[in-house]
């Protein structure tokens, strides 16, 4: 795996960034990936090197020894002395692991997604973007829709899930299958079976344009020349974040809704991701909070002068004369 490709399988992100790896964007507030190898990459890294030789030192023609070793804390008993009332941590931690910082998730501004939106050059990149904004589904699983994996009438589509690779409907919206159904009127192949997703590109021995089906990197290569006309790094994973946490918000759905249509396999991992404060509305609150408290001490309000008893009997209660 390339350096800088590790943090997200996010689609249109720039590998290196280029000049600006390290840098962050000033529209979007994301950093541009470097050249250097980062958390996540490490402990994958070392994760596929500790199964490589523990295969090996198992069959018997390996190593004696593992060169990627367990945490010392690691070697005891899973879960010896584990309280019933706390979920289950991971087990064998290895022992040169660096620790990952918490990231937020990102989410995109509704003027922003007008703005990338307008940007698109085909109606078939405008339907894989609205779906994806819609249902919250990755960009490997959009990929891989047919034809048949489409429900007109109840607007919903089909996906296999990244890691269980189980099927799952999802709903989407109106909008993305209005786009949907305007880019196979311009002609892609209707098969069923095959790949809904398509795009042209040249044979060799001059074979001309030819339809084939879109992979990943031609999904890239539609982020890279939208990002290059607005000065902006999205990529298609933004569209999920953006979609989990619009419908975190809404009180109509339960985050066992969100934990279903995301397709995460723990309610802990739902919650942990999307269940935070946007920083931005954070800030809002507490600058009118601030506004107002200012305002306050120029006006204090007037002291209240209890009503309904008469005025000898408090002159009588607080020493100003006699009943």
């Amino acid at each position: 795996m390339a350096a800088g490709h590790d943090e997200t399988s996010d689609v249109g992100a720039d590998a290196l960034g280029g000049d600006r790896g390290g840098t962050t964007n000033t529209i979007t507030k994301k950093p541009y990936l470097d050249d250097l190898y980062k958390p996540r990459t490490i402990r994958h890294s070392n994760a596929v090197l500790r199964s490589f030789y523990e295969f090996w030192i198992e069959s018997g023609s390996g190593p004696l020894v593992n060169p990627v070793p367990l945490a010392r804390s690691a070697r005891r008993r899973p879960h010896a002395h584990h309280n019933p009332l706390d979920p289950y941590g991971g087990e064998g931690r290895l022992r040169y692991n660096p620790k990952i910082p918490r990231r937020r998730p990102r989410q995109m501004p509704d003027e922003r997604w007008n703005e990338l939106f307008a940007a698109l050059r085909s109606n078939r990149d405008r339907a894989i973007l609205a779906l994806g904004i819609s249902n919250a589904a990755r960009a490997s699983e959009l990929l891989g829709v047919r034809g048949v994996d489409v429900d007109w009438g109840d607007q919903l589509v089909r996906v296999e899930r990244k890691g269980s690779q189980a099927e799952q409907w999802l709903p989407s919206s109106p909008e993305s299958f209005v786009w949907l159904r305007l880019y196979q009127s311009e002609g892609p192949p209707l098969d069923p079976q095959a790949p809904l997703w398509w795009t042209l590109r040249r044979r060799d021995h001059g074979a001309g344009l030819a339809y084939q089906p879109m992979n990943y990197e031609a999904l890239r290569a539609v982020f890279r020349r939208t990002n290059a006309l607005l000065g902006t790094n999205w990529s298609m994973h933004d569209l999920r974040h953006t979609a989990a946490l619009r419908m975190s918000r809404d009180k109509r759905l339960s985050l066992r809704d969100v934990q279903t249509i995301l397709g995460h396999a723990n309610l802990s991992t739902t919650a942990d991701v999307y269940l935070v404060e946007e920083e931005e509305q954070v800030i809002a609150r507490v600058q009118e909070y601030l506004a107002d408290r200012e305002e306050r001490a120029k006006h204090p309000a007037p002291t209240a002068v209890a009503t309904g008893y008469e005025a000898s009997d408090l002159a009588v209660l607080f020493g100003g004369g006699q009943a």
